[in-house]
């Protein structure tokens, strides 16, 4: 994971913050040593994503966290994955549960 963040960032514009996807809190570690400058929490517990949160308050500078992953558009589990301690909250039902509404416009 450190040659993959380095290469990001030798790559990448000097304004572009490198993401890491953990699923594990071992990847958490593994992420703040690599210099990550965000850390996204995938499909993770309540419990796990609070464990998380605090490892990365206690041993990165100021990393961002982002939760994502089976977070679904319930505003109880929102709320529970907020309280959490999480910078931002992904929600691919945004995009692939969204209702379509077909819109036409014909030309005579």
């Amino acid at each position: 994971m450190a040659e993959a963040v380095a290469a990001a960032r030798h790559y990448a514009p000097h304004l572009l913050k490198i993401e890491v996807e953990c699923e594990m809190l071992d990847e958490v570690h593994t992420a703040i040593a690599a210099g990550a400058d965000v850390i996204l929490l995938d499909n993770m517990t309540l419990e796990q994503m609070r464990q998380a949160v605090a490892v990365i308050r206690e041993e990165g500078p100021r990393v961002l966290i982002e939760a994502s992953g089976d977070i679904g558009t319930d505003v109880e589990r929102l709320a529970a994955v907020a309280a959490t301690g999480v910078d931002f909250i992904s929600l691919g039902a945004l995009t692939h549960s969204a209702p379509n509404f077909n819109i036409s416009l014909e030309f005579a």
